[in-house]
């Protein structure tokens, strides 16, 4: 008897590729959309953190200073979540997108204008106001066009628009201020981003409003049942929920290693490696190249278990966990006798198990939680995580400056990466203490 074997999987694998012909793929489009505009987001948020050198020396701006520079934008951040997330509930994503883009390309053209810490102070708090519109609206908007089993994948690619934006950064950043000033580098790349609008308002749409999106995918992407709330969601009300606080809690111990790695990565180069700021250019590439596949990998990896048949807070759970290991090595990146490029690849892999973790834990959001409160409890955890920012930023620009004074800033910088090297972990446990299984939350 012939072995049929091969033909079939052949012709399995045909209906397969048929299948996905027939619904189609525009909500990759969209998912496009918010990756480049996250890429922006993070382009214009890195500016700073790679002028930092020149801004100590032209304008006098030491290591205290900058951590309340750093400490105003995410004061402001934290302040703009509690109302990015309500706003974008509200009016929806095309429109509050819109308008939280407009306000931090207007923010990050401001920075120019700065004389000195308090100006840069001002422009940067209007800055963390107007950028925290972006995540809500971006795990909003894949909840909206993302059935569960591609969701993590989604926010995994969508995310990995941090990384390309702090790739850029180097790259461009430096030359625009050697070449034509400090001042033209803000103006350039706060620039850029009002480009994106126009392609927001022609591609976007809500999936039942959407013309260009045939029928079988708009079946596909509500393939999950989602139940029907109509009543008006309150905030307060969702703070009654152990699943809000497990998402608070994780990204106030989590989101805080990100933007130390963001802001002050740079100044470590410089500070303790040596590096002009003509010199950042390859390490931060190298960094943030292994966070763009650490975001993608760590989306896909969850979806790979959901799709092999483990229960979604399963997959979640386990993904999350590995990635918390994986940034324990971290504390050896200021050992005594390190190399460079060992140091470097020590907070490569640091960096790339955050925003895996990243990527998982925005998920987990509209895992336990209706479209319709998404962007609300995106916004409440983006509050914990820019509290947890502040109270890091000052104290790394403290712990900084008094370790410079005594000579030895390097110490300085082993205390924080032992932070970061065990933040996550403790993390974990405590967002699983508080939701265990990751029930969803029935607001009804």
């Amino acid at each position: 008897m012939p072995d049929n074997s091969e033909s079939v999987r052949s012709e399995g694998k045909s209906k397969i590729i048929s299948g996905l012909e027939k619904i189609g793929n525009y909500r990759w489009t969209i998912c496009a959309l918010i990756f480049f505009a996250t890429t922006v987001n993070y382009l214009d948020r890195q500016v700073i953190g790679i002028l930092a050198p020149i801004l100590k020396s032209d304008l006098g701006i030491g290591e205290s200073e900058y951590g309340y520079i750093v400490s105003a934008f995410q004061i402001a951040y934290a302040i703009g979540m509690i109302l990015a997330g309500r706003i974008i509930d509200k009016l929806g994503t095309k429109i509050g997108y819109a308008l939280a883009f407009i306000g931090w390309s207007i923010a990050a053209i401001a920075h120019a204008l700065a004389k000195g810490a308090v100006g840069f102070g001002i422009a940067r708090a209007f800055l963390g106001l107007t950028e925290a519109g972006n995540f809500p609206a971006a795990i909003k908007t894949v909840a909206e066009w993302f059935p569960k089993r591609e969701r993590a994948l989604a926010t995994g690619i969508f995310n990995s628009g941090t990384n390309i934006g702090a790739i850029i950064a180097p790259l461009i950043v430096p030359w625009l201020a050697v070449n034509w000033g400090w001042q033209m580098a803000f103006i350039l790349t706060g620039s850029i981003g009002l480009i994106w609008l126009v392609f927001w308002f022609i591609f976007y749409e809500v999936p039942e409003k959407q013309k260009r999106l045939k029928e079988p995918e708009l079946k596909y992407i509500n393939s999950d049942y989602e139940e029907e709330i109509k009543e008006k969601i309150s905030w307060f009300n969702l703070l009654k929920y152990r699943q809000t606080w497990a998402f608070f809690v994780g990204k106030f111990l989590t989101d805080p290693i990100w933007w130390f790695y963001l802001f002050w990565i740079p100044k470590w180069l410089a500070d303790v490696r040596g590096l002009k700021i003509t010199q950042f250019g390859l390490p931060l590439v190298v960094i943030y190249t292994a966070t763009t596949i650490g975001s993608i990998f760590g989306g896909w990896l969850s979806s790979y278990f959901i799709k092999i048949g483990w229960k979604v807070h399963r997959s979640r759970a386990t993904a999350m966990l590995l990635f918390a290991f994986l940034v324990v090595p971290i504390v050896f990146a200021q050992a005594a006798g390190i190399g460079f490029w060992s140091a470097i690849a020590l907070i490569s892999l640091a960096a790339a198990s955050h925003q895996a973790w990243s990527a998982n834990i925005f998920t987990t959001v509209s895992d336990m939680f209706p479209k319709k409160a998404v962007a609300s409890v995106t916004g409440i955890g983006g509050f914990a995580g820019s509290i947890g920012g502040i109270l890091v930023a000052i104290l790394t620009g403290n712990i900084l400056e008094f370790t410079e004074s005594k000579g030895n800033i390097e110490s300085g910088y082993f205390i924080l990466f032992l932070i970061a090297g065990s933040a996550y972990l403790i993390a974990w446990v405590l967002f699983n203490l508080l939701a265990p299984k990751m029930k969803r939350v029935n607001l009804e």
